[in-house]
């Protein structure tokens, strides 16, 4: 016996008294058997009654794809029961993935131009949640028609149906800007509040929009007065705040009308002011306000007093209870920060505070703009902050902390004493967590200031006699040990408490750094190297010494063997030089040639070291390829090149490796945002005419380091393309050491060369990605 079909509200019961997941899959599938069954039979009366049992069956997660040819059907019904049904199934069981929703054209169309509101607000509802671009293109004159109905409930949908046909069909927001100028005069609360989004919609996309729109800020700014002074409708305020939602778009907008727009911006100046004094900011809808209020004084060429009454009300959004705003006030303040650093400042012990918060992501936003406030004049108090700090911070923070400590004391240390000496301490409390370069920095620091070379020695020694865990810290004191191990046994220093050192105890504290678990190869050969050096500044007999290098000359490191070994025979064979070889290192200016020589050998031997680029850097690669060329299909692998007239096969790999050099083809500037510049230099190889190198140099002019930087390129298939490592991943601020990368480009046919690029970082506490596609380039690149 078949059983016959329940109701709807019988199938919610059963389904919920089922006990287990067993027992709910039975009774649907029972129930979806009788729905397919109803739909074969195609019971008219019926079927709106199966669609909403099967459309309650989809929202459980079950699949419910064979009801949406009966969506259609109902649709096309003329009674509104089954509309109704059909205009929902088709909102929940379509989407722009099926050609099935393009079936529906039609009956919205005839909905929409029926005089009954309720069918219309289906089709519009219907017709704003699953329209294709295809669709919007054949009804957004019918919505175009529906913006001016006398009724506000159609308008309403229909205002926002263009939003929607907008933002899938930019090329047809002509047709919605007259209705919209008629439409800002509506007093009805939905229907203005939606006219706004459109126009914001439609600045956005379009500039003939914005410069048409201008006109209206006068009026904008009339309803935004009323707004605040008289108030909409009780039934809109929240928390004593008028109309917070409607308050909220009108100052977007706003923003967007006064941005780089003179005229505008002095318009809203005085609404502004009017806003953000007389705004209550005891509950949260006052605090959005205020929040957008800023945003707009921010974003559009506002006068200096407003901007610094924008800034004071970030400050006091520091001091509320609510974790949140402080985030919001925070990372507002950041952005900031370069275009009104004095008003900023104001607020730096409350920023300060903020460090001590128990929540993660406020310390972190506390930490990036305290290292921004940095500067001549509080760079001493901040640092002692940022160091109080750096001691207790959580582990994820202390990277960031210290090397922003250390960026901040390289740019505006008073004096190369207290430079060292913060160095020393960052070293000392996080010297795991500090960036690579700064052992470098520190080693021509001291070399550079003659006078504290007694003082650093010392300092250095008694740092690592206390502690040889932190691996920077170690290896410096190893190097300033062996270039100025004389005068840490003079004890001749005023500026340090007196210190007695035996040569037995600098011997055996570089000992215990090479016998040391904790000690990297990297830092054992500093040490190693130390000890070389101190045989020829120490007076007395270099016995232990020597034996300690010959020990090594056996070990399992090969770089440090091949150190052992090369000392063994300084030693043995070359004594009478030894002294000489041996001395102190010369001070190498920064910058100067022998840096860049330095590089450029470095660039050279990691290039024949790593010729081929890993395999998820070729994947990376492979798949920006298709950018350029639009094809829909899998990214391919290069074609292999032609032979050439010689009959010897080129390939990009069997090239010479070398760094570029300056050339005559000129510079090109390909980027710049926010004081992060991209830069291309260009050289061509005279022996391989094929071959083009680019150096992309990355530098930030901001007040912000640029962390996680990656470039990538992409070339057409017809090229070659191989990227070399890049020389880092972060972009010092404030004009530091640029971060190059080198591509190496291969085109055999000579054709004119397009560059895709792709960055991404993060700049400001923000995920940043770009891409963009250099068409510029010089003629010599390629011809």
């Amino acid at each position: 016996m078949v059983l016959p079909s329940l109701k709807l509200q019988d199938l919610i019961e059963e389904i919920r008294g089922a006990k287990t997941q067993a027992q709910e899959r039975e009774v649907i599938q029972k129930e979806c058997a009788h729905i397919r069954a109803s739909f074969r039979d195609g019971d008219p009366l019926h079927r709106h009654r199966q669609l909403a049992k099967l459309l309650y069956v989809h929202m459980l997660g079950y699949p419910a794809h064979f009801g949406q040819m009966e969506c259609l059907k109902l649709i096309a019904s003329p009674r509104f029961t089954d509309k109704r049904v059909g205009y929902l199934g088709a909102m929940l069981l379509l989407d722009e993935r099926q050609d099935a929703h393009l079936l529906i054209t039609n009956s919205i169309k005839n909905d929409l131009s029926q005089g009954i509101q309720a069918v219309q607000g289906l089709a519009l509802c219907t017709l704003s949640t699953v329209g294709s671009a295809e669709m919007c293109r054949d009804l957004a004159t019918e919505v175009e028609k529906l913006l001016l109905q006398p009724g506000p409930y159609v308008r309403k949908k229909a205002v926002l149906t263009a939003v929607h046909i907008i933002r899938k069909v930019p090329e047809l927001s002509n047709i919605f800007l007259p209705p919209c100028a008629q439409l800002l005069h509506e007093r009805h609360h939905g229907v203005l509040l939606g006219t706004i989004t459109l126009i914001t919609e439609l600045c956005e996309r379009s500039p003939a929009a914005l410069k048409h729109f201008r006109k209206v800020v006068p009026q904008l700014v009339q309803i935004l007065w009323t707004l605040v002074t008289t108030g909409y409708s009780t039934e809109h305020s929240i928390s004593g705040v008028s109309d917070p939602f409607l308050q909220v778009q009108i100052l977007r907008l706003l923003r967007i009308l006064g941005r780089n727009h003179e005229e505008s911006s002095e318009t809203m100046n005085d609404l502004l002011a009017q806003v953000a004094t007389n705004t209550d900011t005891s509950r949260n809808a006052g605090n959005a306000v205020l929040f957008e209020t800023v945003l707009t004084i921010m974003d559009i060429r506002s006068v200096a007093g407003l901007r610094v009454l924008a800034v004071n009300i970030l400050g006091r959004f520091l001091l509320n209870s609510d974790k949140n705003i402080r985030y919001v006030a925070l990372t507002s303040l950041l952005r900031v920060v370069q275009s009104d650093h004095s008003a900023v400042q104001r607020h730096r012990p409350t920023v300060v505070e903020c460090l001590r918060e128990p929540d993660a992501s406020l310390s972190r936003r506390a930490l990036e703009l305290s290292l921004a406030l940095v500067n001549s004049s509080n760079v001493r108090a901040m640092t002692q902050e940022l160091q109080s700090f750096l001691e207790s911070c959580p582990p994820d923070l202390r990277a960031d902390c210290a090397s922003g400590i250390l960026l901040a004391a390289e740019r505006f240390a008073p004096t190369k004493r207290w430079h060292i000496d913060t160095i020393l301490r960052v070293l000392t409390m996080a010297g795991t967590h500090v960036r690579d370069d700064a052992v470098a920095n520190l080693t021509q620091l001291i070399g550079g200031a003659q006078e504290l070379h007694a003082y650093s020695v010392r300092r250095l020694y008694s740092a690592l006699a206390e502690d040889i865990s932190q691996q920077p810290l170690v290896q410096v004191a190893a190097w300033c040990i062996g270039e100025y191990g004389d005068l840490l046994l003079e004890g001749s220093c005023e500026e340090t408490e007196p210190l007695q050192v035996e040569e037995e105890e600098v011997l055996a504290l570089l000992e215990k750094v090479l016998q040391s678990h904790m000690s990297l190869p990297a830092t054992r050969g500093y040490a190693l190297t130390a000890l070389m050096k101190l045989s020829t500044r120490l007076r007395g007999d270099n016995n232990r010494i020597r034996q300690v290098v010959s020990v090594y000359g056996s070990c399992l490191d090969v770089e440090l063997q091949q150190r052992a070994v090369e000392y063994n025979a300084l030693f043995q064979k070359y004594d009478h030089m030894r002294a000489a070889i041996l001395e102190k290192m010369p001070l190498v200016e920064r910058g100067g040639t022998q840096d860049e020589e330095a590089k450029e050998s470095k660039e050279a031997q990691h290039s024949e070291a790593a010729l081929v680029p890993t395999e998820p850097q070729a994947s990376k690669l492979l798949d920006l390829l298709d950018l350029l060329d639009g094809t829909s299909g899998a990214a391919q692998r290069p074609p292999p090149l032609e032979p050439s007239s010689e009959g010897t096969s080129v390939h990009l790999l069997d090239l010479p490796c070398v760094s570029p050099a300056p050339a005559s083809i000129p510079n090109l500037k390909v980027f710049e945002r926010e004081g992060l510049q991209l830069n291309l230099s260009f050289v061509r190889p005279p022996g391989t005419p094929a071959l083009l190198l680019i150096m992309v140099t990355a530098i930030n002019t901001s007040e912000a380091d640029v962390t996680h930087f990656v470039c990538q390129a992409a070339v057409p298939k017809s090229f070659q393309l191989q990227l070399q490592a890049p020389s880092g991943d972060t972009v010092p601020a404030q004009g530091g050491l640029p971060v190059t990368q080198l591509l190496r480009i291969l085109n055999p046919k000579k054709a004119p060369l397009r560059l895709k690029l792709r960055l991404t970082y993060n700049h400001f506490g923000q995920s940043v990605q770009e891409i963009f596609e250099v068409n510029n380039l010089p003629v010599e690149t390629w011809q």
